[in-house]
């Protein structure tokens, strides 16, 4: 059985370690594996009791905590290798803190792209803690930032204690702009099952999580040079599946960098459920299909959320595909 990887993200001083500080505490975390970058930079060391192997501890919360000195593929591999022997607690998921200048789109396409670890790990939710004090400055001044924002399943949050009720209401909206996934606060999180923890499109349910995503309320925001814009796109009749397939892995191909997310609900050669991709940068996940529809509204959608690239462009090119590509209708063929 694949074991979810959960990410938590966010830039440097959001508040990603007091947030997990507060979270193991509890016990909620429990059975879960907590991958960190270096034990000095999350002052946990109050939190242990016992070595299990070299780098390697558990803590009171029962969660495995590993160190990552090397490269993520080699640090997976390493403890799923330890929970096989019975070296470690037979953990049930991952959860990977990142350091505060990670770009999520590599880590994203390790799990994805390594032989070893698919199959064995799939991606669950990616959350990114927000600094309510520092935001506007660091998304002029650090594209990793964006990156973080643009990746999230979830958005937290932090330091809203130093930030008065506007600030708070236009951080919320100027990320919702960027990415319209679920913007919430670090102090509304109790435990870990509420938020850091979850299947995402694994999940038993995957339409809730697509619910999450506000699809059908997305719609294309305008930017100046240089920001991070959302597009929509809105396709009538059904997709040819292996047709849609080619352009947008050449549209990630040639323009993968400047795409930070693409999310879609399509219909598929008239299929009565919608298959769900998403995907960041040039790493698409594998494909969910939906037992049902969410609603009545069965057209296909896609959200970008690009930077540096022409929307109208983007546009056109779905636009030319559609005319040339797409199935035709059946009242056509008969």
């Amino acid at each position: 059985m694949s074991i979810a990887l959960n990410v938590i993200t966010g830039f440097l001083g959001s508040g990603k370690t007091t947030l997990l500080k507060r979270l193991l505490q509890g016990e909620t975390l429990g059975d879960t594996a907590l991958l960190i970058n270096e034990f000095g930079d999350v002052g946990i060391d109050h939190l242990l009791v016992e070595e299990v192997a070299p780098d390697t501890i558990l803590l009171p919360s029962g969660c495995v905590c590993c160190s990552i000195r090397g490269e993520l593929r080699d640090a997976l591999s390493d403890l799923l290798q330890r929970r096989a022997r019975g070296e470690v607690p037979a953990f049930r998921r991952i959860l990977l803190e990142t350091t505060g200048l990670a770009d999520p789109a590599p880590i994203l396409a390790t799990i994805n792209n390594d032989p070893h670890l698919r199959g064995r790990v799939h991606i669950g939710l990616v959350v990114t803690v927000v600094d309510a004090s520092h935001a506007a400055l660091q998304e002029r001044l650090h594209p990793e930032w964006m990156a973080q924002v643009a990746a999230a399943d979830r958005l937290l949050i932090s330091k809203t204690d130093l930030a008065d009720e506007d600030a708070l209401r236009t951080l919320q909206l100027r990320l919702h702009s960027i990415n319209p996934a679920p913007v919430l606060t670090t102090d509304s999180i109790q435990s870990g099952d509420q938020l850091l923890l979850g299947d995402g499109l694994h999940s038993s349910d995957p339409a809730q999580e697509v619910a999450r995503w506000q699809l059908m309320g997305v719609r294309s925001t305008p930017a100046r040079h240089g920001e991070a814009q959302v597009c929509c796109l809105t396709f009538e009749r059904p997709l040819d599946w292996v047709a849609f397939g080619v352009w947008l892995s050449m549209l990630l191909r040639c323009h993968g960098e400047r795409i930070l997310r693409v999310k879609g609900l399509l219909n598929v050669n008239n299929s009565h459920a919608p298959v769900v991709i998403h995907g960041v940068q040039h790493c698409l996940h594998a494909p969910v299909h939906l037992p049902q529809w969410p609603g009545g509204d069965h057209r296909s959608r896609l959200v970008f959320i690009v930077r540096g690239l022409d929307t109208a462009l983007l546009r056109r090119s779905f636009e030319v595909f559609s005319e040339r590509l797409a199935p035709a209708p059946r009242e056509a063929l008969a």
